[in-house]
């Protein structure tokens, strides 16, 4: 059972529900409503997650070791072999791959999906390999998840509805604010210190002696991302579904949204660098995020309003069984 946890950090289980959701998303956008294909798409999505963490926790071992702050991660700790995470990362793949595979010839005949899955593995892998070498790499995640989502979606036909479409841009949007901005803060320290080529690097973030640097122009970055995600985030209630038949949607939406920018107010604004505080924060705001597509999508189902529960659900339960807390995961 020990090793058992030990792998599960190494997958980063605690935002796995999160990757496994998002073919599932794209699936339900195009009117797939069975649950064994929709319960096997976010298996392809989860193994899809453990693979891309696990890789990158490989590749970015030299940089993790000169952390304190993440010494729980298995790599840094030793309590598993490089050997061991390469077979776990490789055995993830695989597992990704075939059921991807045996869910099309089961259920979905449109085989050309599946080199939409394989490009978004590609997509994720050149992250791993270049993300602390150049600026904005996590542009590769946001095409990864874009993909990703696409692939749900066209695995159930094609072409794509205005509203799938929106669902991938939403997935992407959120994506790159995790990646960008609470991944760029959350990192501030460790890659300041060892001069990763980071975009918050580049633009500015800097922590010295736990003093934190947050310039306007990195502001400006993470404002204009949740701006974007917002705008979409209200635009099929506005221009594909009956407004008046979706207030209560509309209603729970705007409080939502009010809370993730105010969160987003409380990381930006952090001047002196706590990565558990930036943890529990990124944690809130994490919550919110990830509900806002299935509270929309209830539009088409009040059912698919259940969805925002999986993200949450593996958060908490990988939290509280890893680390012993709620909403500051030890590996993040």
């Amino acid at each position: 059972m020990g090793k058992l946890r030990e792998y599960l950090k190494l997958s980063r289980s605690f935002n796995a529900g999160l990757t496994g959701v998002a073919p599932v998303m794209g699936a339900v956008a195009m009117g797939e409503e069975r649950l064994l294909p929709l319960f096997l798409l976010f298996l392809v999505g989860f193994f899809g997650h453990v693979y891309g963490f696990a890789l990158n926790d490989i590749l970015d071992l030299r940089i993790d070791k000169g952390s304190q702050d993440i010494r729980d991660r298995p790599l840094v700790s030793g309590t598993i072999s490089l050997r061991g995470a390469w077979a776990f990362t490789l055995l993830s793949l695989v597992l990704s791959l075939l059921l991807a595979a045996a869910l099309a010839l089961r259920y979905y005949p449109w085989l050309p999906a599946l080199p939409l899955l394989g490009l978004s593995a590609l997509s994720i892998t050149a992250y791993d390999l270049v993300s602390k070498k150049w600026p904005a790499m996590d542009v590769f995640v946001g095409a990864g998840v874009l993909l990703l989502v696409i692939y749900g979606a066209a695995s159930v036909s094609w072409p794509l509805t205005h509203l799938a479409w929106m669902v991938v841009g939403l997935g992407t949007l959120q994506v790159l604010f995790m990646q960008f901005i609470a991944g760029g803060l959350k990192d501030a320290e460790n890659d300041y210190r060892s001069q990763a080529n980071t975009l918050a690097v580049a633009l500015g973030v800097r922590v010295e002696n736990k003093q934190m640097t947050v310039p306007r122009s990195f502001r400006a970055l993470a404002y204009g991302l949740q701006a974007a995600d917002i705008g979409l985030l209200f635009a099929p209630l506005v221009f594909i579904f009956d407004p008046g038949r979706v207030l209560p949607q509309i209603v729970v939406l705007a409080a939502l949204s009010l809370a993730m920018v105010a969160i987003s107010a409380r990381l930006l604004g952090m001047q002196t660098f706590q990565r558990s505080r930036a943890r529990r924060l990124i944690g809130l705001h994490y919550f919110i995020n990830f509900s806002l597509v299935p509270v929309m999508l209830t539009a088409l189902n009040p059912w698919i309003g259940l969805l925002a529960l999986v993200p949450f659900g593996a958060f908490l339960l990988s939290n509280l069984t890893l680390h012993g807390t709620l909403l500051q995961p030890q590996t993040m």
